[in-house]
């Protein structure tokens, strides 16, 4: 395979894996508004929102592995993950007081944080994420400040100097 078609298939692999990221925190907004059960909110992604076609724009399809990962060690160790965050924000703002959205995307990145995925990486990829959420807002600063906290106390061994 010519090096310009592995390049392809990797720049492709990262955008589903983006994808994934942003449907994760889609999906765990709207379990947490609606009180949907994890499976139920999957399912209608899945079947529904990757590829989804608009007037004049197409969703891109996610990484279905990722996403469902993303999901699963969200829920699953959410206490967790609301403790790290907590912990990242400043006294008196708990979790609870911030915007809906930016919890989700907490959790998401959080249970990205706690996989394999680098954290400098993780971090990136989803201020990215707040940047599609508040692309006029200072949301973004504001998410890497608190993603850093939380990787440097999740993944410590990630910062060492080697």
């Amino acid at each position: 395979m010519p090096n310009t078609d592995k390049q392809s298939l990797r720049q492709q692999a990262r955008r589903r894996k983006s994808a994934a990221r942003l449907f994760a925190v889609q999906a765990l907004y709207q379990m947490e508004v609606t009180d949907r059960t994890v499976d139920a909110v999957r399912r209608e992604f899945e079947d529904h929102r990757f590829g989804e076609r608009f007037e004049d724009h197409e969703m891109e399809e996610g990484d279905v592995d990722h996403f469902r990962a993303l999901l699963e060690r969200a829920v699953d160790e959410q206490a967790g993950i609301d403790q790290a965050t907590d912990r990242a924000l400043v006294e008196r703002w708990p979790l609870k007081r911030i915007d809906p959205t930016l919890r989700a995307l907490f959790r998401a990145a959080g249970a990205e944080l706690k996989g394999d995925t680098p954290p400098k990486v993780a971090i990136t990829e989803f201020v990215e994420v707040a940047r599609a959420f508040f692309p006029e807002g200072r949301e973004p600063k504001f998410v890497n400040a608190v993603l850093d906290h939380m990787a440097r106390e999740m993944r410590p061994e990630a910062f060492e100097a080697r």
